[in-house]
């Protein structure tokens, strides 16, 4: 060996280093490459805006996207869209109930659609319980139905619970609530949340095919996933803030079940699911059956997880029974 060279273990601390140089430049090009910017405000509102939307400040700065429509005299029925989704899940019910003579309020929970993310930074089902009595009291409903479609479903009980005497009729649509079976896996979104370096990625690297795939994998009735609702998914997720209040929203740990809190909603409830539902299965409209008191059931063969989009007529039918019944 050569007195000038160095020693072998002298030369790992610079070949460590030139690696690492290495990955940061990589790291730093695919970056670069696969970087999906938030898209501006106005874009999304002039896109996915209509001339009913309307856009409350909640609290200073916080902006909620919000529809009211139909007839003032008709019987109200609010609807709660789930996780990652918009009011706009709801277009296939709104317009029939607004036909069939109903006022229908949806609006877009904080860090979804077209509503800007919370300043607390707080996306519990406790604080959309908060936001949903807050669009109540603004619109004056002092009495109405509330449906709400899988996490939109688990806000829609939990505010039956904490305002009994609003809730005239409650629907559950492939409604979150039971607990997870012991053993099962988190989902990746939520696993992503929990880890640093990953997550501050995912603020900025949200490729098209992962709306793609993921609602494919939601229904079952593909013609839902048709690229403009991919598209919608996509972009809406990248209103401003929005893909960091996701990754807070999925970091969150779930309270536990509330069964006694079930037990005691006393307003007539539909339970409707989907039988081909993957992400939250049919066996879950048993486990409500069994803690609510005045439940009956519906399960609809050959849909998924989104029936309000995947069979309108046949999904709404039963609700339209149930509205008959409290809308006196």
């Amino acid at each position: 060996m050569s007195p000038t060279a160095p020693a072998p273990a002298a030369r790992w601390p610079r070949r460590l280093a030139i690696a690492l140089a290495a990955l940061v430049a990589l790291l730093a090009i695919a970056f670069a490459v696969f970087r999906t910017p938030d898209i501006p405000v106005a874009t999304l509102r002039a896109k996915y805006g209509s001339p009913a939307s309307r856009y409350l400040e909640i609290t200073p700065g916080q902006i909620l996207h919000l529809r009211d429509e139909g007839p003032r005299t008709g019987f109200p029925v609010l609807l709660l869209h789930g996780s990652n989704a918009s009011l706009h899940t709801w277009q296939p019910w709104t317009d029939r109930l607004i036909a069939a003579g109903y006022r229908v309020v949806r609006f877009d929970f904080p860090g979804h659609g077209l509503s800007s993310p919370a300043p607390s930074r707080d996306y519990s089902a406790a604080a959309y319980v908060a936001v949903t009595d807050l669009v109540a009291q603004r619109l004056g409903l002092s009495r109405f139905a509330v449906a709400g479609n899988s996490m939109g479903g688990g806000v829609a009980w939990k505010y039956a619970v904490a305002h009994p005497g609003k809730v005239a009729a409650l629907v559950l649509v492939d409604a979150s609530g039971q607990p997870a079976p012991k053993g099962s896996d988190l989902p990746i979104g939520f696993r992503i949340a929990r880890m640093p370096v990953i997550r501050d990625l995912a603020t900025a690297i949200t490729p098209r095919s992962l709306l793609d795939k993921s609602l494919h994998q939601s229904v079952s009735v593909q013609a839902v996933a048709s690229p403009a609702a991919v598209d919608r998914y996509w972009e809406l997720l990248r209103y401003p803030g929005n893909r960091a209040a996701t990754l807070d929203r999925f970091s969150q740990t779930p309270p536990p079940p509330d069964e006694a809190g079930l037990r005691a909603i006393t307003a007539p409830t539909l339970i409707l699911w989907g039988r081909e539902d993957r992400l939250i299965p049919v066996s879950s409209a048993d486990w409500f059956k069994a803690h609510l008191p005045r439940a009956r059931v519906t399960i609809l063969d050959g849909i998924g997880h989104i029936p309000m989009e995947e069979a309108p007529d046949a999904s709404l039918a039963p609700v339209l029974g149930l509205l008959e019944e409290v809308a006196r």
